[in-house]
């Protein structure tokens, strides 16, 4: 097995990507096959932290007149159930493994807090980031910026339906164009929508690489930590 390029590494898997060919909801076999994958990642030595969204569960208002504040908290609610069911596939395998919450409930996940969060990684624990940063109007995409930051992460390994960056949506346009690197100025300038705004501006302002590629095949969460030239690197 190659070795990793990376020592601490930040994950971000969407909802989507956690209900699989079921489009709602958790699929059992997909998150078992990325849990597998992340676990030989920490087999080998890599520090491992995660973001979780909860689109699966639940999209914002969903196209209601419902307050957003309130909708914000609904889909930080939604990223616990992912964050558990995460951590259960995790356990199962025989990975240790803690979730903590932007929001306290203490009877299911331990409070977020820095130090805390980084000495789980110093002794091998995954760690599960549940509840976005605890405010309205920020993504879990910010989230994962916010956190990688803090936890002093080599990289963002953002997961994603889609294999890399492109000029356009490679769905709707097959002369769409892949870029292998691109800059966060680029990204930024071009509203490319890998991840929002703040998020990326935020990643740029610390000096934060972004590595986006494909989750259908689990496996490239390896690929990706073996310095494999695979998907868009943003930095």
């Amino acid at each position: 097995m190659s070795k990793p390029i990376y020592e601490r590494v930040l994950i971000k898997i969407s909802g989507e990507a956690m209900a699989g060919d079921n489009k709602f909801g958790i699929n059992d076999a997909t998150v078992n096959q990325v849990c597998s994958n992340i676990k030989k990642l920490t087999d080998m030595g890599v520090a491992v932290g995660i973001v979780v969204g909860g689109g699966n569960f639940w999209r914002g208002r969903q196209g209601s007149n419902m307050d957003r504040t309130r909708a914000d908290h609904m889909g930080m609610l939604a990223t616990v159930i992912n964050a558990l069911g995460l951590a259960d596939a995790l356990e199962q395998l025989g990975v240790p493994v803690r979730v903590q919450t932007a929001i306290e409930m203490k009877q299911i996940a331990e409070p977020y807090i820095r130090n805390k969060a980084t000495r789980h990684l110093e002794k091998g624990r995954v760690v599960i980031f549940g509840c976005g940063t605890g405010n309205p109007f920020f993504t879990t995409d910010t989230t994962a910026a916010l956190r990688a930051v803090e936890i002093d992460a080599d990289v963002i390994l953002l997961a994603k339906n889609v294999d890399a960056v492109y000029d356009s949506d490679p769905a709707t346009n097959p002369d769409a164009k892949k870029f292998s690197e691109i800059s966060y100025k680029e990204v930024l300038s071009r509203n490319l929508k890998v991840m929002d705004s703040t998020a990326t501006a935020l990643c740029q302002d610390n000096n934060m690489k972004i590595h986006v590629f494909g989750i259908k095949d689990p496996e490239n969460l390896v690929r990706a930590v073996c310095g494999e030239k695979i998907g868009t690197i943003v930095s």
